[in-house]
């Protein structure tokens, strides 16, 4: 593993739980295999493909192991996938030599993507609640914004985030939802934040849960234009059962298409 760095030299966004994260090997190689049958990664890729017309050229922000971008390269997309672990994209290159594609790679900070020119993508994708991951507002915010800049007009993004209020279901999230609205009161910067249970050997991993109106807001604020918001569900095709009742409080998460003018 990559050793550790002060704090103070951590990248914007990044606290140690996420730097231990992406710095991981053996979470990279068994990241696939760890999340196999999960809904949400069928249902997120379908509601990409029926939002965004292709082939077309794409930006994955926070691509992982390529589980996006690889099948798209197949079907005749230029794909650009940028992470900040070099184990998941070492991963991502294996798989798509093995496919005989080519995907184009990026190891960097969503927060600092300034080097790629505006407009160059026709579809932009931040999933599995990726934005989520990236500590504070602001630097949400400013991931958010490339996503914005790089998007010709017309373009969309696709973004996933986790649904803060569906851990009213279990007296764990009950407790920590009565503690963080106290932190939202008094206007903490981490009001929303949530530290996880270790996942894959790696304690501290904190994930930033929405709801579903700031979620909303963030994509507006940004310039885009909601074009829709779907609750996603445990089921196994990620669908929530009756959503027209009270998804904003049931649902696991939301995927949200987003269009630049």
């Amino acid at each position: 593993m990559v050793p550790r760095p002060a704090g103070w030299e951590l990248p914007p966004g990044v606290n140690r739980g996420l730097w231990d994260y992406l710095h991981d090997a053996a979470v990279a190689r068994g990241y696939d295999s760890g999340l196999a049958g999960s809904p949400l990664f069928e249902a997120d890729r379908a509601f990409l493909l029926r939002h965004c017309p292709g082939p077309a050229r794409l930006i994955d922000l926070g691509c992982g192991t390529g589980r996006l971008i690889v099948p798209l390269a197949k079907a005749g997309w230029r794909v650009l996938g940028v992470d900040l672990s070099a184990e998941m994209l070492a991963v991502a290159r294996e798989k798509a030599r093995a496919e005989g594609v080519e995907v184009g790679l990026l190891q960097a900070n969503l927060a600092e993507l300034d080097a790629l020119h505006d407009g160059s993508f026709d579809h932009a994708a931040c999933l599995f609640s990726t934005l989520g991951m990236v500590i504070g507002a602001d630097v949400r915010r400013r991931v958010v914004a490339h996503a914005y800049r790089l998007l010709r007009p017309g373009g969309r993004f696709i973004l996933h985030v986790h649904n803060r209020w569906f851990h009213l279901s279990d007296r764990a999230g009950r407790r920590w939802l009565l503690s963080d609205s106290v932190r939202g009161w008094l206007g903490r910067p981490d009001a929303g934040d949530r530290v996880m249970p270790p996942h894959q050997g790696i304690a501290g991993l904190t994930l930033h849960l929405f709801g579903r109106r700031e979620a909303r807001r963030l994509l507006s604020e940004a310039g885009f234009r909601i074009v829709e918001v779907r609750p996603v569900g445990l089921r196994p095709d990620g669908t929530l059962g009756w959503p027209w009742l009270f998804s904003g409080l049931r649902a696991y998460g939301f995927l949200l298409a987003a269009e630049r003018e």
